[in-house]
């Protein structure tokens, strides 16, 4: 019944649909401002036009031909068939033809290979970063194994690319996709996750042909359909005796599977049952004697996958921010269309103040992002200093630690943008929720990460601290007759007095702060870099809003704490009374 008594035909309420307008996003590259100013400023204006060219190719390949098979993968994750009919044991992971046709439109367009070829040198991991950032969303989960792989190659590199390994790094970085592989990176065992030191029981056998046989299991094994993978192991010496902790493991390379096509004596347990990233094969394995190759200097295991770990944290960070990028894109487009209480979302300043919130913390992680891939450019090319070096060493783990936990936070706000309709499934954004929720774990928790930066900074012997200090204030430096951008200046060189305060405080005070600190170090590097985008002459208004508004937020959280005594033995007691209810 409707007003006035009257009853609505039944034809007609059978026939009008119920529509909610679908959000509907152009080319990725031209339709970020961001990016594309990033890049005008930064690359050479040749290197610039090249990019950018290619960069909006890629743009339009992903929205006609990428995403409808990332789409393809989502609705078809892997199938574990461990026996045949016959009940003869298989072990196939079986992956639709979706996430084999994305594999070789990777190596066609050189997402591995752009950084190892170099033609635009210092640039050539600026260019790749941006083509990783904008596929991340349209991948269907394949820049997972993409990161393990440039992280293999990564450390192959690094070792000289040895005899043995030539033609792995040339399958591993080729633009062929008859010939690319992808490599994993097994390095989680039952016992532990990033306690690979203690947690690592895999034992190397070596036979007399100089190769070696590994025993173990796997207990995590991402991209488990992969070609190639490293992987830690313990060697056994001739009375079978092994040394325990980090020394006692070295790095070996194999095959997942061997001439024939068969696994090399490896067995498949079965597949994780995962929240998120179903997209991506993730096993856990048993090495039964799987033939593989030593690496690394014996007992150098942990320092040679290092590299692998900058790589894959680097591009954690990458897809972090991507995520964010994708939601608020998705989010904004949906604002121009959509129409609640008697007009358009866009014209709901309660709305759009939620978005441009968002847009904030995008563009803080962006340009964070950037600088970690620039820096890692300039070490790569041998054009880096040794401030560039002590400084990325940093602000590896910072970028990653933080930008997974604002991807997490933005996402999540992002979906309720859309209400009722950001739940269903069938639009594909619960997808990119549960694909996001995996980063602040990947590659290194939040607190591990937390640790690691105060290793960095104890091993320099203060060294990072000043360097990241001095970098700070000259990126200040070139804003400070900015008018616009005086107070947000003001506010962070306050910050910056307030973190080299916390950071001279005590070893057990510190170990409690690390992950406030952290914070505290990525929210001062991120405004700096934005008041140095902000400062150039062909800035917008919108970049100057969106320093400013970073720099009001809390940027030193840790001198907070520190001021309430939060680090402090009693109050970690108190920790520990409060989670177990007063029974420590």
């Amino acid at each position: 019944q409707v007003s006035g008594g009257l009853e609505m035909p039944r034809a007609r309420r059978e026939a009008d649909p119920l529509l909610h307008e679908q959000p509907r996003t152009g080319n990725p590259y031209t339709e970020d401002a961001l990016l594309r100013s990033y890049l005008k400023r930064h690359l050479p204006p040749q290197v610039q036009e090249e990019v950018s060219q290619d960069l909006e190719r890629f743009g339009n390949r992903l929205i006609t031909e990428i995403q409808p098979l990332a789409w393809e993968c989502a609705l078809n994750p892997p199938v574990f068939r461990q026996y045949d009919a016959w009940g003869e044991r298989l072990d196939h992971i079986i992956t639709c033809s979706a996430w084999k046709r994305i594999k070789e439109i990777s190596a066609e367009e050189g997402l591995i290979a752009e950084a190892y070829e170099r033609r635009y040198s210092n640039w050539s991991r600026v260019h790749q970063a941006i083509k990783l950032y904008l596929f991340s969303n349209f991948s269907g989960g394949f820049n997972c194994p993409l990161a393990m792989t440039d992280g293999a190659a990564k450390v192959i590199e690094s070792l000289g690319v040895p005899g043995s390994l030539k033609h792995v790094f040339g399958h591993l970085t080729t633009r062929d996709p008859k010939k690319f592989w992808t490599s994993g990176q097994w390095m989680t065992e039952r016992r532990g996750g990033s306690d690979v030191a203690d947690g690592t029981e895999t034992l190397a056998r070596k036979q007399p042909d100089g190769t070696y046989h590994l025993h173990g299991f796997k207990w995590f094994t991402s991209a488990a359909d992969s070609d190639v993978t490293l992987t830690l192991a313990r060697k056994e010496d001739a009375r079978g005796h092994v040394n325990q902790g980090s020394g006692g493991l070295s790095l070996f390379f194999l095959k997942v599977q061997d001439e024939d096509g068969k696994l090399n004596n490896i067995k498949v347990q079965r597949l994780k049952d995962k929240l998120g990233t179903r997209q991506m094969a993730t096993a856990e394995l048993w090495l039964d004697g799987a033939k593989a190759e030593l690496i690394s200097a014996e007992g150098r295991g942990v320092a040679s996958i290092s590299h692998m770990l900058n790589i894959t944290r680097i591009h954690n960070t990458i897809g972090a921010v991507a995520a964010m990028r994708r939601m608020i894109s998705l989010s904004r487009e949906y604002a121009l269309r959509r129409v609640a209480f008697g007009k358009l979302l866009k014209d709901h300043p309660l709305h759009m103040q939620t978005i441009a919130r968002m847009e904030v913390q995008t563009r803080g992680a962006f340009l964070l992002a950037m600088e970690v891939v620039r820096l890692l450019g300039l070490v790569e090319t041998n054009m880096a200093s040794e401030q560039d070096k002590l400084l990325l060493r940093l602000l590896v783990p910072v970028a990653k630690l933080y930008t997974g936990k604002q991807a997490t936070a933005v996402v999540i706000e992002a979906m309720e943008t859309f209400g009722g309709q950001g739940y269903m499934e069938d639009t594909g954004l619960p997808v990119i929720v549960r694909d996001t929720l995996v980063l602040p774990i990947w590659e290194g928790t939040t607190n591990i990460l937390s640790l690691d930066v105060l290793r960095s900074l104890t091993k320099s012997q203060g060294q990072v601290m000043a360097v990241f200090l001095s970098t700070v204030q000259r990126k200040l430096d070139s804003a400070s007759r900015n008018e616009k951008l005086e107070a947000a200046v003001k506010l962070v060189r306050e910050a910056v007095r307030l973190v080299q305060s916390a950071g001279s405080k005590g070893v057990a005070t510190m170990e409690i702060a690390a992950r406030d600190f952290s914070y505290s170090l990525a929210r001062i590097y991120a405004g700096a870099l934005l008041i140095e985008h902000a400062a150039q002459p062909d800035s917008s208004s919108t970049d100057v809003s969106a320093a400013q508004r970073w720099c009001n937020q809390e940027l030193c959280p840790v001198s907070t704490e520190l001021k309430n005594s939060s680090y402090d033995a009693q109050a970690a007691f108190m920790d520990s009374c409060l989670v177990y209810d007063g029974s420590p």
